[in-house]
């Protein structure tokens, strides 16, 4: 940070608030009454609502939002489904058992009227109950007394031939399944198996059903594949089966698309948004938004854009030739009116104190006249500058260093000492002209009030989020019932004793008309920045102006 004590001089800015002729205007429609003025009062509440409006309008969080459902629904739903499979299958397990018992008792009548097995009987009444796909494996435990006590594999459906039944009972072996026979037959209890063929197939015994006869214990096997159980999840867990896959391929495909359009809709708003970055700095041409633009959809916002960006453009040059104009108009017939009084002048004897005062009067009308013509102009080019003057990365440390430099020769004419502290490198967006007007105003309204031998102090310091300066001076300050009322446009609290800074006529006229410290105001909210205004303790007045910081290169 610099800090040094300087004489500095004059500018060519606006001047300050200051006119002991022009009445006083009706208070500003956009500077609501605060004991620091240019400060509103604080909204806490409106502010709060503004926030939760601008959340919920936020793209960003609806993307979020749409994101998070995608995630959540299809946890929800497979619970849901899930639960659903899950009763269906015991449904079904259930039917399969109680179907397995059915089958039993049909088979009990025709076992008992047997003294013996035969095999082409027995296959024929299987064949009637696996028509359905159901697989059927009868077996018999002899009786006590009729020899072996081993189970034999007497009947099958489908049929399975005598070269196969080998293999068969081996499976069934290697599968426990034997085992289980002998305590089907000793607890008379149904029992159920599964087991996953070579082939993949996984097939579940869905009953182990002993049937008592004289010819001994009876085993209905019933085994059924699990493509046959109504395309249930028996047998597999229900994220393998083949609606929930081809479901959640449809979801994953309808949740990136819906994500990819959010994205894309993103994404052109943010080019606009360059856009309209690149315009404001007056880094690109006319049709910008049309020719940036790839959504179809969006093609006639663009126009509306690029129309708008024109009119604006249009305006700012109308507004600039009209202020010529009109100066030029007022000020050839003022310049008449001046050389005409010459000849007069002449002709009026010295000691006509009346004609001489009235030419005097004359004199300073035209001159008063002339100052408000150049006001008129600079307001004028000042306003056509807001609207379309390009906003670029500015050095404020050195456009406040340069401007103090300027106003050596007045303050040393004035005996008024200068202490700058500066921060170094403080940098904003904005328009150099912009804020060289804003400095002007603020240091001449300092300059007028300041007594010779008093100082103004100008504190230029940032933080990460603004940038922060400050004019104080020593002068008489601001009555606290007027202090809200200074940067009114038209208002001026200037005494007839206190004499503006004497640069050019613009800025004298800007200053006796009260305009200064409203060009500060408006020109500083247009940057997006504050300007309020305070009293010192120790007496004067301080101005303060805050402005967005602009960091990135």
């Amino acid at each position: 940070m610099a800090t040094e004590q300087m004489s500095a001089l004059p500018s060519s800015g606006l001047g300050t608030s200051s006119a002991p002729s022009i009445p006083t205007s009706v208070k500003s429609k956009t500077s609501l009454p605060s004991v620091i003025a240019g400060a509103g009062p604080a909204r806490p509440r409106h502010r709060v609502l503004a926030g939760a409006r601008r959340l919920g309008a936020s793209l960003t969080l609806k993307l979020v939002a749409i994101v998070g459902i995608f995630v959540a629904l299809p946890i929800v739903l497979y619970g849901q489904f899930e639960s659903v499979d899950r009763q269906t299958r015991d449904l079904v397990t259930r039917s399969i058992q109680d179907r397995s018992r059915l089958i039993a008792q049909a088979l009990t009548p025709v076992l008992a009227k047997m003294a013996s097995p035969v095999q082409d009987v027995l296959n024929a009444e299987l064949q009637k109950y696996g028509a359905d796909g159901t697989i059927l494996k009868l077996m018999l435990q002899p009786a006590v007394g009729q020899g072996d006590r081993a189970f034999y594999y007497l009947a099958s459906a489908p049929h399975v031939s005598a070269g196969q039944v080998g293999a068969e009972l081996d499976e069934l072996a290697q599968r426990g399944i034997l085992k289980r026979l002998s305590e089907s037959c000793i607890w008379d209890a149904t029992a159920e198996i599964r087991y996953r063929q070579p082939d993949g197939t996984v097939e579940i015994l869905t009953s182990l059903i002993p049937i008592k006869t004289e010819a001994g214990c009876w085993v209905l096997v019933s085994a059924h594949a699990t493509s046959e159980f109504l395309r249930t999840s028996i047998g597999r867990p229900y994220w393998q089966t083949r609606e929930v896959r081809i479901a959640a391929l449809i979801y994953l495909i309808l949740a990136v698309v819906t994500v990819l359009v959010a994205v894309s809709i993103r994404r052109s708003l943010r080019r606009f948004r360059d856009v309209a970055h690149e315009i404001r700095e007056g880094r690109i041409g006319e049709y910008a938004f049309s020719n940036r633009n790839v959504v179809p959809e969006l093609s006639s916002v663009a126009r509306d854009f690029d129309r708008l960006v024109l009119d604006l453009r249009r305006v700012a040059r109308d507004m600039r030739q009209t202020a010529e104009d009109n100066a030029h108009a007022f000020k050839t017939p003022l310049a008449t009116i001046q050389s005409a009084l010459e000849p007069i002048r002449r002709r009026v004897p010295a000691d006509d104190e009346r004609s001489q005062r009235a030419l005097t009067i004359i004199d300073s009308s035209v001159d008063r006249l002339k100052a408000m013509v150049n006001a008129a102009q600079r307001l004028e080019i000042n306003t056509a500058d807001l609207i379309d003057a390009p906003r670029r990365r500015i050095n404020m440390t050195q456009l406040v260093g340069d401007s103090l430099v300027h106003y050596r020769e007045v303050l040393a004419g004035r005996r008024i000492r200068l202490v700058r502290r500066l921060d170094d490198n403080v940098m904003v967006r904005a328009g150099a002209g912009m804020l060289e007007v804003v400095l002007q105003n603020i240091l001449d309204n300092a300059i007028s009030f300041s007594a010779p031998d008093s100082r103004i102090i100008v504190t230029l310091s940032a933080t990460a989020e603004v940038a922060d300066l400050r004019v104080e001076d020593e002068g008489p300050g601001v009555a606290a019932e007027r202090l809200d009322r200074i940067f009114e446009r038209y208002f001026s609290v200037r005494p007839k004793l206190v004499q503006p800074v004497e640069t050019d006529q613009a800025v004298r006229s800007a200053e006796n008309a009260g305009l200064g410290l409203w060009i500060v105001r408006r020109n500083i909210e247009a940057l997006g920045g504050r300007v309020t205004a305070s009293n010192r303790m120790g007496g004067g007045l301080c101005i303060r102006v805050t402005l967005p910081c602009n960091t990135a290169g």
